[in-house]
């Protein structure tokens, strides 16, 4: 009984659409008015203590077990829940508790190892035909999900406004498509860094077979132990989010050693514009030793490299849309993913890629690009940002 009514407490105020609640005891309830947009069942009661522990890690893995069942979008759920003011994910005294984190080198290895080392057959079967597991950016309504993705690299790449034959190095470069695109298209001499070991001999085996080795390399490196001279561009797509809070002043500091005194850099991730966050469910079980900076934090870490922003935009819109595809390809081989995986395991990704997609949706979570300078901001960039949208 106190069970419900916690529950019933809990719920009442969480979204701001209708939402039907099966309890486990057969009872129903509806809140909100006008006929229930999602419909919840609990299998059984999920203990409160566990709830008042980390409400997003008992809920989360209570949907993974199929503890709870959702009918329709979950993506509408959740950001139905990170609009409504007094939703059960603003309260702080529901997650309190954070799994340990650590970003040491032997940490920061095994944290990217776990997640992008499920296997390259895994994310074929979502991602596009170029492997990018990054925000896309989609310039026409009509755009597939490839040729948004080429369009976001080529996008950051004419934002650095390179010259053929100068140095670029990629900190973070997941399957190599922006690097490997520089080096053919923009004739650049390129350096990719990842610790993930599938990654790695991804990398390579494209070097290889499209004739690049004279171009372009890869390292299986911590991004703290390249031993280099200094490039005249740096990129680092999808990387801060995962250095930790602790070292994000290391990451920009880090970016500005190898960077020239008269290069720039283009670094683009996932940030927060009302202040870092953690999620309690995804640190745990998706991204272990995640932290999403918030836009002020990264901001005063360039700042404090001695680096300068000439530009920043934001992609929120795009990375919400990219992360509905992904979810969309990713159920069309869902029988696929479970025989190989198990139930749990695709229950887990596909909340994980609805739930990333609500928290965009809705704000919660921002992707940004910032282009920044070492020195003077936009240095040795032209006066206007026409350059980047010239073919």
């Amino acid at each position: 009984m106190i069970d419900k009514v916690f529950y019933k407490t809990l719920l009442s105020k969480s979204f701001n659409i209708p939402v039907k609640i099966n309890f486990w005891d057969g009872e129903s309830k509806v809140y909100g008015q006008g006929e229930p947009e999602v419909i919840i069942t609990f299998k059984e009661a999920i203990p409160v203590k566990d709830v008042m522990h980390n409400a997003s890690i008992a809920l989360g893995e209570a949907y993974m077990d199929g503890r709870i069942e959702i009918e329709g979008s979950i993506q509408k759920l959740i950001e139905a829940a990170y609009e409504s003011a007094d939703s059960f994910f603003y309260d702080s005294k529901l997650k309190k508790f954070m799994p340990r984190q650590s970003h040491s080198e032997r940490h920061s290895k095994y944290d990217v190892q776990k997640h992008y080392d499920l296997g390259n057959d895994f994310y074929k079967l979502w991602l596009d035909p170029t492997m990018t597991y990054s925000c896309a950016y989609f310039e026409h309504p009509a755009d597939t999900l490839e040729q948004a993705q080429l369009n976001k690299v080529h996008h950051i790449i004419k934002k650095l406004h390179p010259e053929p034959g100068k140095r670029l190095l990629d900190i973070g470069c997941g399957w190599g498509t922006l690097m490997l695109v520089a080096a053919k298209e923009y004739h650049l001499d390129v350096s990719g860094i990842t610790l993930s070991e599938e990654q790695y001999k991804f990398v390579q085996a494209k070097i290889k077979a499209e004739g690049l080795e004279d171009h372009a390399r890869v390292y299986l490196e911590d991004y703290r132990d390249l031993n280099t001279e200094p490039f005249d561009y740096i990129t680092s797509v999808g990387m801060f989010e995962h250095v930790g809070k602790e070292n994000l002043e290391t990451y920009f500091k880090t970016i500005a050693k190898y960077l020239r005194s008269d290069g720039c850099a283009l670094i683009h991730g996932i940030t927060r514009q009302q202040g870092g966050a953690y999620n309690g469910w995804i640190n745990q079980y998706i991204f272990p030793g995640g932290y999403i900076p918030g836009l002020n934090e990264n901001l005063q870490h360039i700042i404090e490299a001695g680096m300068q922003v000439f530009d920043l935009e934001t992609l929120r819109r795009h990375y919400q849309h990219t992360l509905e595809n992904w979810d969309s390809n990713f159920n069309q081989h869902r029988q696929k993913i479970q025989a190989k995986m198990g139930e749990k395991f695709t229950r887990m990704w596909d909340l994980y890629l609805q739930a990333c997609a609500a928290s965009f949706q809705s704000g919660n979570i921002d992707c940004i690009q910032f282009l920044i300078s070492k020195g003077p901001s936009g240095k040795n960039l032209p006066m206007t940002r026409d350059y980047i949208y010239t073919k």
